[in-house]
């Protein structure tokens, strides 16, 4: 793992957010692999539950300031960093006041999703990329967790295809128990076609379900972790289907170590 280079792009990272299965893993799999000598970069949105001022983050105005278009409208971009404490690992945060300001994971406090939880997902995929190629970091390997990373691995495979900084980089995509079951709200097969993505590639997105979408991902990531016992049949069938290197985590006594393993195979 020494010198390795990973960017961990996830919905939920600890001491940011409660402590889950996704949120847990989201620290101490960066954290192994500094401790071996790798590289790291983590990014999370900018949930409005977030305290700034207990994790010490800050507007970072170097990489702020771009407009990222979303469905034909200009979202500003904002990034704002924090280290987590007594560890060599530095956080990036996406930041948007109209996806993120004063606003939970994704649904309202009586539990209705918002309406534009596929922009979020979209605006989150570039604004993630984005941030990177400004920092000029080409990751050997980008590690995808979460609902809201899940349009990740699709962006990076048609939209940044020509992109230098990630010509030789793979993806490998966690799945865990969903955080919701309803449909997404809107049209995101529409919204992720006027990207220009050809409809070949997220036909299956016609339909706007969670297991669609993590469905997509299985399909454009080079390896699939299966994190959960929880994750849907839907998902699980996809991940088999896609005929992709594949870890099981449920099968697996330390995770930790499967993980350094894992990201050692040839995907």
């Amino acid at each position: 793992m020494k010198d390795k280079k990973i960017l961990y792009i996830s919905s939920e990272v600890v001491p940011y957010l409660p402590h889950s299965e996704l949120s847990n893993l989201g620290f101490e799999i960066p954290k192994m692999v500094n401790d071996l000598g790798g590289h790291t970069r983590i990014f999370i949105p900018k949930y409005g539950l977030i305290n700034e001022r207990r994790h010490q983050l800050h507007e970072v105005i170097r990489l702020s300031g771009m407009n990222l278009v979303v469905n034909d409208i200009d979202m500003p971009l904002i990034i704002k960093v924090a280290s987590i404490p007594k560890e060599r690992m530095q956080v990036y945060f996406i930041d948007n006041d109209d996806y993120f300001k004063g606003r939970g994971l994704y649904s309202e406090d009586d539990g209705s999703l918002y309406n534009d939880n596929d922009e979020r997902a979209i605006f989150f995929a570039k604004g993630v990329i984005e941030t990177v190629k400004k920092l000029n970091w080409s990751p050997d390997i980008i590690h995808v967790q979460g609902w809201i990373a899940a349009l990740v691995p699709l962006y990076c495979k048609y939209y940044y295809k020509d992109e230098p900084l990630l010509a030789n980089t793979k993806i490998v995509t966690s799945f865990y128990e969903p955080p919701f079951s309803n449909d997404l709200s809107g049209d995101v097969f529409s919204k992720i076609a006027f990207d220009s993505i050809d409809d070949e590639h997220i036909e299956i997105l016609k339909k706007g379900t969670l297991d669609n979408m993590f469905a997509n991902a299985a399909q454009h990531s080079d390896a699939i972790i299966l994190a959960s016992e929880s994750v849907s049949d839907a998902v699980k069938k996809a991940a088999h289907n896609s005929t992709k290197p594949i870890l099981d985590l449920t099968k697996e006594s330390d995770p930790l170590t499967a993980h350094e393993t894992f990201y050692q195979t040839d995907f």
